[in-house]
This record gives C-alpha cells, sequence and structure tokens, in this order.
C-alpha cells in the first residue's frame, strides 16, 4: 500500500489519476473507503493531520434502534427536534440502517461500554424519551474513527494524503471530472477521478467561538455555489448549549449532551435552575442566551450532583480533565459554560444515497444535507448518519454502471491563486450565503466572525 504522509503529493506530479478521490479523513469519509470495491484504487485527501477532524471529537455516542418496538418512539424524537423539517424518508433509512451499521463496527472490532452484567451500557441524552446511545466513554467518535482508521491504513487500495487542501471542482456541463488541490509546500495539482466524494465536515472553523477544528471552513459548500450545486438549509446551523466557558482562545471545549442525560443541571448567576436540561439543543441555547441577557453575562452553569468525582472520571474522563484544566470539579463546582457553534445541519443537498445535483460528484456526512436533521440535530444522530449514508453512496457508485465522458477540461493551475486567498473568498461566499437566507440568525450568530 502506498500511504502518504503530507510528503507533498503534488510536488511530485501535477496530475494525479484514481477511481475515487475521497476529501476529507474522518468517520463518513473513511467508512466510504472501507465500504468501496476493493478493486477500486481510493484517495483520500484531508487538509490537516489525520486525527484532526471533527469526527474525533464526537463525545456523547452513536444512536441505534434498540429493538422495533422504539423505531416510532426513536422516530418522533428526530421529527420533534428537528422541528418537523426533517425528510421523513432520510430519517426512516437512517434508523432502520442502525442496527446492522452497529453491528458493522462491532465486527471491526470498535468498543461500546458495558454495564456490570456485560450488556451494552445504553445511555439517554437531549429529546431522547428512551436510552438507545451507545458510547465509549465520553469520546465515542475517536473509538468509531481510530478503529476505521486503522483498518483502511491495511487496505492496498486506499491511499491517505495529508495537508492537502481542495481548492476548485474541475467541471464541466454540470460533470465532476475531480478536484484542483494545493498541498502544504504551496504546490497544486489536479485529481482527477471517476467519482469525488466530499466528506468536508461543516464550517465551525470560520466561527470565532466553535466545537471544531479551525480547518474545517465549509469549502465544500463554497466550491458548490461557485459551480452551481445545489445547497440546502446553508443556515441551519446548530449552536450547542454547553461549551466550557474560558478566556482562553481556540477550539471550544464541548461539554457533552450526556453530562445532562447523566443528571448534571443549569444553574444562573443567583444559583437557581431556570431549564429542562434534556429539551433539545436549540432549546436549551435559547434558555442560556435568555439567563446571560438577564444577568450581563457572557456564561451561565452546570454542574454534575448526581455522581461523585470519581464516578465522573471514569464516564467523562477527558471532560472531566478539561474542567480540572480550568480548576473546576464538574461534581462539586460550579462549571461555567457558554453556548458556541457546534454542528451543520444544511449543506450540499443530496438524496439517501449521497448524489448531489451534479453527476459523479457525491457529499456525505456533515458536509452533506439529505433533510434527516431538519432545522435541529437530535443528539448522537451525527455519527450515525455519517455512517449510515457514507455506506449508501459507496454502495451507489459500485453499482453504477453508466460510462462517464472522458473530455475532461483543461486545468490552468497557475490561474489559481493561493490557498490563503481562495479560503479568505470561501468565508466570505458562505457568509454572505447565510445573511441571504438569514439575516437574524447571521446578525446573532455571525456578524461578529471577521
Amino acid at each position: 500500500m502506498k500511504f502518504v504522509y503530507g510528503k507533498g503529493l503534488m510536488k511530485k506530479e501535477d496530475l494525479i489519476t484514481t477511481d475515487t478521490v475521497i476529501v476529507g479523513s474522518g468517520v463518513a469519509g473513511v467508512f466510504a473507503a472501507l465500504c468501496l470495491p476493493k478493486d477500486q484504487n481510493i484517495l483520500v485527501i484531508t487538509k490537516e493531520k489525520l486525527d484532526e477532524c471533527d469526527s474525533y471529537l464526537a463525545q456523547g455516542g452513536v444512536c441505534v434502534l434498540k429493538d422495533i418496538d422504539d423505531f416510532q418512539c426513536y422516530f418522533e424524537d428526530t421529527m420533534k427536534a428537528g422541528h418537523y423539517e426533517n425528510n421523513p424518508e432520510a430519517v426512516k433509512v437512517m434508523i432502520e440502517s442502525s442496527t446492522d451499521v452497529i453491528n458493522t463496527l462491532v465486527d471491526l472490532g470498535v468498543k461500546f461500554d458495558t454495564d456490570d452484567s456485560g450488556k451494552y451500557d445504553y445511555t439517554r441524552e437531549g429529546a431522547h424519551r428512551r436510552n438507545r446511545i451507545l458510547h465509549h466513554k465520553d469520546e465515542t467518535g475517536k473509538e468509531i474513527t481510530d478503529t476505521l482508521l486503522s483498518i483502511a491504513k491495511t487496505k492496498k487500495n486506499i491511499t491517505f494524503v495529508t495537508g492537502t487542501t481542495m481548492i476548485d471542482f474541475i467541471e464541466k456541463d454540470n460533470t465532476c471530472y475531480g478536484i484542483v488541490c494545493e498541498d502544504e509546500y504551496g504546490e497544486k495539482g489536479a485529481i482527477i477521478a471517476r467519482d469525488i466524494i466530499l466528506a468536508t465536515g461543516g464550517i465551525g472553523g470560520l466561527f470565532l467561538n466553535s466545537t471544531n477544528y479551525p480547518h474545517i471552513t465549509g469549502d465544500s459548500f463554497a466550491l458548490s455555489l461557485i459551480h452551481g450545486v445545489e445547497l440546502q438549509n446553508i443556515n441551519y446551523i446548530q449552536i450547542h448549549p454547553t461549551t466550557l466557558y474560558s478566556k482562553k482562545s481556540g477550539r471550544r471545549q464541548l461539554i457533552s449532551e450526556s453530562v445532562r442525560g447523566e443528571g448534571a443541571i443549569l444553574l444562573n448567576e443567583n444559583g437557581e435552575r431556570f431549564t429542562d436540561e434534556l429539551q433539545p439543543r436549540d432549546v436549551v441555547t435559547n434558555a442560556i442566551v435568555e439567563e446571560m441577557k438577564k444577568f450581563g453575562t457572557d456564561h451561565v452553569y452546570l454542574t454534575l450532583p448526581t455522581m461523585t468525582t470519581e464516578q465522573a472520571k471514569k464516564r467523562f474522563p477527558n471532560i472531566f480533565e478539561a474542567c480540572m484544566e480550568e480548576g473546576y470539579d464538574m461534581t462539586k463546582d460550579m462549571v461555567p459554560v457558554t453556548p458556541a457553534q457546534h454542528y451543520m445541519m444544511g449543506g450540499v443537498k443530496t438524496d439517501t444515497n449521497g448524489v448531489t445535483s451534479m453527476n459523479y460528484l457525491y457529499a456525505v456526512g456533515e458536509t452533506a444535507c439529505n433533510g434527516v436533521h431538519g432545522k435541529n440535530r437530535l443528539a448522537s444522530n451525527s455519527l450515525l448518519e455519517s455512517l449510515v449514508f457514507a455506506k449508501r453512496a459507496a454502495d451507489r457508485i459500485a453499482s453504477d454502471k453508466s460510462v462517464k465522458d472522458d473530455n475532461i477540461p483543461e486545468v490552468d493551475l497557475a490561474s489559481y491563486p493561493d490557498k490563503q486567498t481562495v479560503l479568505k473568498n470561501f468565508k466570505k461566499i458562505i457568509m454572505d450565503e447565510i445573511k441571504r437566507k438569514d439575516g437574524d440568525f447571521y446578525a446573532k450568530w455571525c456578524d461578529h466572525e471577521d
């Protein structure tokens, strides 16, 4: 297997041909690679290091349909959290596929926490009426992503390239032929492929306060706007109610909804509880914002009175440590928390097979919008959605026997400005579109982001 660790792919050659190129190395991108036919040559590129993807940061868990009796309840919980703007077909597909996907993960070696009897320790988060969430401590995303990556690295047909940024689609007559990239040395090149899968995540890097990595900047959305690929609900951006308040700059430490699922409560400046902590995320966020306005503060407080220090260390080791680094024992102290950008429900419009409005161009994970989340994502549906629809996109590619026109348009690499200029332009394009779609959201959460 050829495994490239940021060795300057474009420095070696400025034109590369492969069967499928996947942009992004998170859960969606890597699972898609593993589900594609073994006789395909697959190239996975990522902006930074392989483990610097938002999938690694997913704390709470991954939902699963425990039994058929829970289907209607799970379906309704997802629809209600999404303000009934969800695509019912996509919700149905996700839930019905959940058991098979989880069984696949287990077969691949993913470890989920169990109780004293050895049965899965299902937990509950906001807006869930039943315990249906599997977890691995408070680092479920890391456990899944690490497992998938370790397997993908052994596959002779999968090549990973780090430090490489997509800066354009190669497109003609609404057909995608590949992408233009810039590597870590500033060298530009073209990657030609039959099929292109976008798995670049959301837009957190465009916000001053976000739980996302700063390099996750919505590049797929900007290029879709440039090339006329249909987007959907680009203004449906989730603000997570509880991130650790800190005066330090950089990515915000998420305090998972699962902490509230285990009994944590929210308190205002007077030490008063002011909301039902297990309501949908947007409802809790709005309640926190109102309390901050009332008291003229930029945070409220969270505390976990239902656990001892030792129990919290075991159940939430990373969150507990992050709080302790700021001087707070979450089981005893009032931990300051504040809302921050967290997730994109909208994105590149797809069907339930990851198919976009451009031929041979697919989108999966947070990059895609098949309508499964509606206006507000239900907790712990993100990992499940990424896995389910990544596999379906891979299956769709495998079954597509169409003959692609080989009249590839010429690419003038010298015409592209440097990566930083490109990304600055991408940000303006995306923010302008959000403002156009929802001026109120823009004014509340985006207007200070420059």
